[in-house]
């Protein structure tokens, strides 16, 4: 049996169609919590990352977090009496990999006649995302770069492309408003083009950060909201910024598709062990893989939900975020489906968990929106926390230092501005960290 800092570990590989890669897997994780000798385990952890281009740097993910949730645990008197084990996810998962830093200045030094993104670099993405959708995409991505070069000014071409691209995406998004899927889906591709085309407001890194506020950390680029397009305009940078949106779409609807498998997996182990409290904790779109399987079918009940930078909409546990519609995830508050606190860290610092939302505001045509801020439409919950919700469900918080404490309360987003602890998107293993979550399992 593998162990993390002494506590069991069992890893569980799920499909990207969300089935159980391998059943012995799962059987050693209900051997585990149906064993009733001394050691008789009173609380499971069910984590899950987000992007990642291997199991290795989900294994290190893990590692490095729960060593410090370990030690944390052995500081904390209550729950020394707690026996714990962790069941790790692993889900086929898609890392941005750009290469590129953006170009200095950021936001405030885009001239009116901003540069262009070559066509080479646009036929190089398409490259690198072979082997990234549901379907077979290799011929389909080959059409793509044919047309490349034929983009500008032909929108015959325009729409060609990002029909090619739209194909191979799934047709009907799950939460069609959170992000403006639903009018990526459903946009002729030469506007939806033209949309992407100018250059994109960001919100820079703040001062006093040891940058200068124009770079991305190359460690920090799983999504990259102020990617390397967005100083940039013309068809190059619109493509860019299309394909950059199409990765984002595949993997939320993909990390739903998971999170149904997790809520399969984690009925069983209710059905064993009804008294077993489990605490579910995502990182990035893990987030959303963890919330969709607390959504689900089955009636979960966690003792705690911890949401790592997450990588959904800010708007996701909102009630009628715009007069209309209810944020995906609104059942999961409005049903209490979490019986205790829901935890969730967010800093300005996270520059990679919005890709979506300064696209998803040109294609809304709401280009005044810059990226990130919490009054935007379009916004990303580890950029801004849980927005606009009733004042009893939830409360404001700072990520504190790991000997302090909490009062969490249970059936509450607690938001953990995490701006001094967290210098980015996937620095989520540190020991402030680790002591919120064992303040959460322990509420």
């Amino acid at each position: 049996m593998e162990t993390i800092a002494g506590l069991p570990f069992f890893p569980l590989e799920i499909t990207k169609d969300g089935k159980i890669f391998n059943p012995a897997q799962k059987s050693a994780i209900e051997a585990a919590i149906s064993d009733a000798a001394a050691t008789k385990l009173t609380d499971l952890f069910v984590v899950s990352h987000g992007w990642n281009n291997d199991m290795a740097d989900a294994r290190q993910l893990y590692q490095e977090l729960f060593t410090n949730v370990a030690s944390r645990i052995a500081s904390h008197s209550p729950a020394k009496d707690h026996k714990f084990a962790i069941v790790g996810i692993f889900w086929p998962s898609k890392r941005f990999a750009d290469e590129e830093l953006i170009p200095g200045g950021g936001a405030a030094s885009i001239e009116d006649e901003a540069p262009t993104i070559t066509s080479s670099a646009v036929r190089t993405k398409l490259e690198g995302l072979k082997g990234t959708f549901d379907v077979p995409d290799e011929v389909t991505l080959e059409q793509a770069k044919s047309l490349v070069d034929a983009l500008e000014d032909n929108p015959a071409n325009q729409k060609k492309f990002v029909d090619l691209i739209r194909s191979l995406l799934p047709q009907h998004p799950t939460d069609k408003a959170d992000d403006a899927s639903d009018v990526f889906m459903g946009r002729p591709g030469d506007e939806v083009l033209k949309a992407l085309a100018p250059p994109s407001s960001f919100v820079a890194q703040p001062p006093g950060d040891g940058s200068d506020g124009a770079s991305l950390d190359l460690d920090d680029q799983a999504g990259a909201a102020a990617g390397v397009a967005d100083a940039f305009s013309g068809m190059g940078a619109a493509a860019w910024r299309l394909l950059n949106f199409a990765t984002y779409y595949q993997m939320k609807e993909r990390a739903g598709v998971v999170g149904s498998g997790v809520n399969t997996m984690l009925a069983s182990v209710r059905q064993l062990r009804p008294d077993l409290r489990v605490h579910l904790i995502g990182h990035s779109f893990g987030a959303r893989v963890v919330t969709a399987a607390v959504d689900g079918q089955a009636a979960l009940r966690p003792s705690s939900l911890t949401l790592l930078q997450g990588a959904f909409s800010h708007n996701g546990f909102t009630e009628k975020f715009d007069n209309r519609n209810d944020g995906f995830f609104r059942k999961v508050i409005a049903k209490s489906k979490v019986s205790g606190p829901i935890v969730v860290t967010h800093t300005i610092n996270d520059r990679a968990v919005g890709i979506a939302y300064p696209i998803a505001s040109r294609l809304s045509a709401d280009n005044a929106s810059a990226l990130g801020d919490e009054n935007d439409v379009y916004g990303g919950l580890g950029r801004n926390g849980a927005v606009k919700m009733k004042p009893a469900e939830f409360i404001k918080g700072q990520l504190l230092p790991e000997t302090s404490s909490y009062q969490l309360v249970a059936g509450k987003v607690h938001n953990l501005r995490a701006d001094q602890f967290i210098a980015g998107h996937s620095d989520v293993t540190g020991r402030q960290v680790a002591n919120a979550i064992v303040h959460a399992v322990m509420s």
